[in-house]
This record gives C-alpha cells, structure tokens and sequence, in this order.
C-alpha cells in the first residue's frame, strides 16, 4: 500500500509514459545524418585541396564527398519533421552544417582562384545576417523557409557543386550561369527575409504594447465603469 489513490497512480504514469514517448532520442537518423554532415565538412576540404587543389581526380572525391552532405541536408530535415524527431541538438546542429558545407566551399574555391572572392562575400554575408536576425525576431516568431529560400539552397549547392569539379569548356561557362542565378536569389529572397523579419518584428511589438496597456489598472476600472453606466 503506497497510500496514493490508483487513479492518480496512474494519471501519474501516463504523464511520465507521455513525456518519454514524445521525446526524441539523440541518435535518431535525423541527427546522424547532421553529424555525418558534420564530419564531412572537414573531409571536404582535404580532398578538394590535395595536390594544390587543382588535381581533377581529387576534386572528383571532394565532390563526392560536397553532394553527399547536400543530399544528407535534404534529407536529415524532412526525416525529423515527418517522424517527429526534432531535438534541441538538432534544431543548433541542422543549420551551422549547412553553413559550414557551403561556406567552406566557397571559401575553398576562392582561395583556390576559381571564384571571386565578391560572390563567396555576398552568400556568406546574406547567410550569416538571416541566421542573425532570425534570433532578433525569434520572440516574436519564426520566419519559415519560403519557397524561394529553397530554391536559393538548390542553387546554391548546383553551382559550387559544378565549381568543385574541374570542368572546361561549355560546362565552365554553364557553372558561371548557375552561379549567377544562385547570386541573384540569394540577394532577392535576403531582402525578403528582412521584410517579413521587420513586419514580424513590428506586429510583436505591438501586440506587446496593446497588452500591457490592457493589463494596466486604469484600463479596466474604465471599462467597468462604462458597463455599469449602461
């Protein structure tokens, strides 16, 4: 005899059932697909910088090695949302992968002398400002990832894709086209991310300020006031 009623016993250990049923475990296959991203962040850059870095065989591995983590990135976000895998690790982890494949990337290319350093400049600056100033509206809500953005990130991965490889000819030319694309989204759907960051921004605000006056003494007693005078 525990001396506490069966009911709540039991309401009890639903909750705690509950609790550990909707929570996600750290090793699930969305987060090993990050880690995996994680991992070849730095494998990336070994095999595109081997023998100067201009060794057609070794940037065949790199970007082997690039379009896998591109295709984990792809994968690892729809796995969580579909299976309800969502973990604190996962929300951090997701986005500084992404990141970091594409900014070492680029900056490994323009070191390298394949690309301008202005482009790597303008997607490194645009990605790192909307990851900013998504935690400078985060409380007031989240700006989802519009149709444009993802076209961005297709985009973006095609062009340095077909960069890391050593390509000549019409190819080259085509990659030049494709990145030229993936700049121009970058910068429209940048600026649209910071329309909808502003008007987040200012209806938060105001509904803040709306509440605090509602919650200011003066404001009901008004309004009680006015129902009796009726």
């Amino acid at each position: 005899m525990t001396g506490v009623p069966a009911s709540a016993a039991g309401g009890t250990g639903a909750k705690r059932v509950a609790v550990v049923v909707g929570q996600a475990s750290l090793w699930n296959i969305a987060n090993i697909l990050t880690m995996v991203r994680l991992v070849l962040v730095p494998a990336f850059v070994v095999l595109l910088l081997q023998e100067g870095g201009y060794d057609p065989v070794w940037r065949a591995w790199a970007w082997a090695a690039f379009a896998v983590a591109m295709i984990t990135d792809i994968f690892d976000g729809h796995l969580a949302r579909t299976y309800n895998l969502v973990t604190d690790f996962g929300k951090i982890a997701d986005p500084i992968a992404d990141k970091a494949i594409m900014g070492a990337a680029l900056v490994c290319l323009s070191a390298l002398g394949d690309l301008p350093w202005w482009v790597t400049g303008v997607i490194l600056f645009r990605e790192l400002g909307i990851t900013l100033m998504r935690f400078w509206v985060i409380r007031h809500g989240v700006i989802p990832a519009s149709r444009g953005g993802k076209m961005k990130t297709l985009a973006q991965g095609t062009a340095a894709g077909m960069y890391v490889l050593a390509l000549t000819g019409p190819l080259a030319t085509l990659r030049f086209w494709v990145m030229v694309v993936a700049v121009v989204l970058t910068v429209v759907t940048g600026l649209d991310y910071v329309r909808q960051a502003v008007v987040l921004r200012r209806q938060g605000l105001a509904a803040e300020r709306a509440a605090a006056r509602s919650a200011e003494p003066g404001a009901s007693g008004a309004s009680g006031e006015g129902e009796s005078a009726r």
